[in-house]
């Protein structure tokens, strides 16, 4: 028996335009063929998050509005297992893996965290806060390993996840809207476009505060690393179709730190009025360093911020696309199509089902001229 493999390097999935499933019925909702997760949320989807290397396989977890968070199995052939799910009593608005894979820890609008152990499937709580909880992650130095959670209450706390208390507490200017961790820097972005990166060696601490590069409400905050695989920098998107690219250190701070637009109506080179959208999320390539970015507009970018060149964008999905991730090797491109809440409550409508699809991003993420 020879197993198709859609998600090695080898297969053209998802490039020709053909779905192994046969050609859908003639809705919008799949504009790309891409392949369906099965069973997925019964409500809005707030976060993607694929497990770590030092698991065998690819697991894919996702929260949801519907307080819950679900684990599946993704196969080399495309297909997806659901493995198992928890609960929170509210909103699941975070979720991320411990680095060996044995642990997903969430965050939830309950205003607590939870660490779920999905070998015994037992969650229990590892954090509170006084409002919701909007940012989870793992943190594993080489002498303290800890949860780090960001919140609407104005403070970023770390957790052993062994004691009620937090080790530590920060103070933040204003409520957190986004956070991404990659040792030894964390970057957190708040209401008021506040912008802080910490560093993570010996014990977390303020490194600087940076004035916003954008002019509109924080979205979605993503690190990225330099050639020797050290984080040097970060992308922030806001709700205004931005994206802004910022190192911590450049020589030339003028010149090589960019924003772009994206997520607009009709092309961005114009002076024609447009319609503009929030970008909902940033990921970038674990192998190529290229990035992907979703948003409202229903639809998926793909860049290359050091040629600063768009490699390709999405068919326009019939509804926002409100998360994304890349699997640990970069050959799976993840990403949730659901109602944002971005045109109110007038724009939603409980009927239409809540999607995750699958995309072989192993071609389509190479940067444009390799030096």
């Amino acid at each position: 028996m020879v197993r198709m493999s859609l998600f090695g390097t080898t297969s053209g999935f998802g490039t020709g335009g053909t779905s192994m499933f046969g050609s859908t019925t003639a809705d919008n909702h799949n504009p790309m063929k891409d392949i369906e997760v099965t069973s997925p949320p019964d409500d809005s989807i707030s976060c993607l998050a694929f497990s770590p290397p030092t698991l065998p396989g690819n697991f894919l977890i996702a929260g949801s509005w519907a307080n819950d968070v679900r684990c599946w199995e993704v196969q080399d052939n495309g297909q997806t297992i659901p493995k198992a799910q928890q609960m929170h009593t509210g909103p699941v608005l975070d979720a991320c893996w411990s680095d060996d894979g044995s642990k997903v820890f969430t965050a939830s609008c309950d205003k607590t965290a939870k660490m779920w152990d999905l070998n015994s499937n037992q969650a229990i709580q590892i954090a509170q806060h006084d409002a919701p909880v909007k940012t989870i992650h793992w943190i594993k130095a080489p002498n303290y390993s800890c949860v780090m959670t960001g919140s609407w209450d104005k403070t970023l706390k770390f957790w052993d996840t062994r004691s009620p208390t937090p080790m530590m507490t920060l103070q933040l200017p204003e409520r957190c809207y986004c956070a991404d961790v990659v040792h030894p820097m964390a970057a957190v972005a708040t209401a008021e476009r506040g912008l802080i990166v910490y560093q993570l060696e010996n014990q977390p601490s303020e490194f600087r505060r940076i004035e916003s590069p954008l002019k509109h409400q924080h979205r979605c905050v993503a690190i990225f690393k330099d050639k020797v695989n050290k984080p040097t920098g970060f992308a922030l998107g806001s709700i205004e179709g931005r994206v802004a690219i910022h190192y911590i250190n450049p020589p030339n701070p003028a010149k090589d730190n960019f924003t772009f637009k994206c997520h607009r109506s009709n092309g961005t080179n114009t002076s024609a009025p447009q319609d503009i959208y929030a970008v909902n999320g940033i990921a970038f390539h674990p192998v190529h360093g290229t990035l992907a970015t979703v948003g409202s507009d229903g639809r998926f970018s793909f860049w290359d911020k050091d040629a600063r060149t768009k490699l390709k964008t999405s068919e326009q999905l019939d509804q926002p696309i409100s998360a994304c991730c890349f699997n640990h090797n970069g050959n799976i491109f993840a990403y949730a199509s659901s109602y944002d809440w971005s045109k109110g409550h007038e724009f939603y409508n409980p009927q239409k089902k809540n999607y995750i699809f699958l995309r072989n991003a192993a071609e389509e993420l190479k940067p444009r001229n390799k030096k």
